[in-house]
């Protein structure tokens, strides 16, 4: 009786068969996170930053500078003042008042459009939006201030924002401002800041 097996040729069809379809899988995983990585850029963060835009348009005045326009010091002096969107509504009410849209969360925990739960490689992090007046490394900007941010995600938004990616340039920056985005399989998440 005579056994019969596979021949190497057989085999080798077999390993490079598979060895394409972990590639492919690997492959359709970074494209999966790079498509979430864009919604959450553009219903969310960019959101935020049009919604804040389109507030000026409408009435003349900055979002969160002043309590008229949901933030906390009684005048307006053209500077945000700092508030936290999870855990106040002052801005959102405003944003109401006057018939625009809040930007939606992932979280139903915190003050509406205030944090967005963000899953990054290497950490997923609530990161937490405020309006801010900040030095950027630019000077002293109006910015959409984003804290704990996976790092990784960070730097897909930088690239998004600025069409290259560099942590101290452009309207999307580290802070507080730094030479280089640390690596994201050490420093899990950053603070970071875009300018409106």
């Amino acid at each position: 009786m005579r056994r019969r097996g596979f021949t190497l040729i057989e085999l080798s069809i077999v390993m490079i068969i598979i060895g394409l379809i972990i590639g492919g899988v690997m492959k359709g995983k970074d494209l999966i996170n790079s498509a979430e990585q864009k919604k959450i850029y553009n219903t969310w963060v960019k959101q935020w930053v049009v919604t804040a835009n389109t507030y000026q348009d409408r009435t003349g005045c900055l979002i969160a500078d002043g309590s008229d326009n949901g933030g906390t010091a009684t005048g307006e002096d053209g500077h945000c003042d700092n508030v936290r969107l999870d855990n106040s509504v002052t801005v959102q009410n405003r944003l109401e008042a006057i018939g625009l849209d809040v930007p939606v969360s992932n979280l139903v925990t915190t003050g509406e459009g205030g944090a967005y739960n963000i899953k990054g490689k290497y950490a997923t992090s609530a990161t937490i939006a405020y309006f801010y007046w900040l030095n950027t490394g630019n000077g002293s900007r109006n910015t959409l201030y984003l804290v704990h941010l996976p790092t990784d995600v960070a730097i897909a938004f930088d690239k998004m924002t600025d069409g290259k990616i560099g942590s101290n340039s452009g309207d999307f920056r580290i802070y507080p401002s730094g030479d280089v985005w640390p690596n994201a399989s050490t420093t899990n998440t950053v603070n970071a800041t875009l300018e409106f």
